[in-house]
């Protein structure tokens, strides 16, 4: 019974959360705005145009992916490792971060790869991006930090706060509990009745964490890497080109709110959506874009993009059996 209610609020607590905050968001907004944008206001080429990038990121994410496992002595197809990928995003919009665990489980089907080592490599990923994205960012605050101190401001999120709290003895208190919680589970590990069945995986999930250390080639995975983000960028960036009222947003504006919206969609729900509608509404608000038209770009925009998700799982989920027909 327990277990049923875990599952059952994985599945609808992100899809609660983020409705709830689209409705706050959007429960004074007149939706025939929306209507008459999507009919005569939106440039359907440039539109196209920028889903380009989201295809060729998701590809360029598989592509890397199997670069990471060579080292382990797996060589998954290609075409195999984008299929996951794209399977994966689309798994995550019905349970967030379900993706991470589906994509190993289909290249341990068709092409009988370690399900701990490729999960092992999927962490060294996201380990890889997340410096990414703070270097991204750490740039972006210097050349803009007026304009984020603004949007922390009306967000409620205040820096002297934040300050506040690494002062505060409370936080070192609460951090050194934490710390020895976690050695506590350190020293009683091998205690633990299911220490020698999960030993395994971990040795496994390891070797996979570490496999970054024997990647051949290694200008080219910085390459893929460098050209994910490019295009996870450009992604964004040509949606400014599908309005007339953002077309006129520079490369810079664009760069800030793409980093705001990267971090909003951290948030466990479905895509992202909620915290990244907030994010995108309030700082083009700060480019002097008012709120209805704002509030229309991030509606059409993320619902076009998930669209786009959406339908590379479904050719995804088609495209493996077919391809890995004469290996079955």
């Amino acid at each position: 019974m327990k277990k049923v209610v875990r599952k059952s609020l994985r599945l609808v607590f992100p899809i609660a959360l983020g409705s709830f905050i689209l409705y706050w968001v959007y429960r004074d907004f007149d939706f025939s705005q929306v209507r008459e944008t999507l009919l005569h206001g939106t440039r359907w080429g440039w539109m196209l145009f920028s889903l380009l990038f989201g295809v060729l990121a998701q590809a360029f994410r598989g592509w890397r992916w199997r670069q990471m496992l060579e080292p382990l002595g797996a060589y998954p197809k290609r075409s195999n490792c984008v299929n996951a990928i794209f399977v994966s995003y689309a798994a995550s919009l019905v349970i967030p971060r379900i993706g991470e665990v589906s994509r190993c489980g289909i290249l341990s089907k068709y092409d009988k790869v370690s399900f701990a080592q490729s999960l092992g490599t999927v962490v060294t990923e996201r380990l890889v991006d997340m410096l990414t994205i703070l270097l991204v960012t750490v740039v972006t605050v210097l050349l803009q930090f007026p304009l984020f101190a603004t949007f922390l401001h009306q967000t409620g999120t205040k820096i002297p706060s934040l300050l506040h709290l690494f002062s505060s003895v409370w936080f070192y208190m609460a951090l050194c509990c934490f710390i020895g919680i976690l050695l506590l589970l350190y020293f009683l590990r091998k205690t633990f009745s299911f220490y020698e069945k999960v030993k395994g995986f971990a040795i496994s999930l390891r070797e996979g964490i570490l496999s970054l250390r024997g990647v051949q080639g290694l200008p080219l995975f910085l390459f893929y890497t460098l050209a994910i983000w490019a295009c996870y960028f450009l992604h964004f960036y040509f949606t400014f080109y599908c309005f007339g009222f953002t077309s006129g947003l520079g490369l810079m504006a664009a760069l800030v709110m793409f980093v705001g919206g990267t971090f909003a969609v951290i948030v466990p729900t479905p895509n992202g959506a909620g915290p990244w509608h907030v994010a995108i509404i309030t700082m083009m608000m700060l480019y002097g874009i008012n709120v209805e038209e704002a509030g229309i770009f991030a509606l059409i925009v993320h619902g076009v993009q998930t669209f786009l998700v959406v339908l590379l799982g479904v050719y995804g989920l088609a495209a493996l059996p077919l391809a890995n027909r004469t290996r079955q």
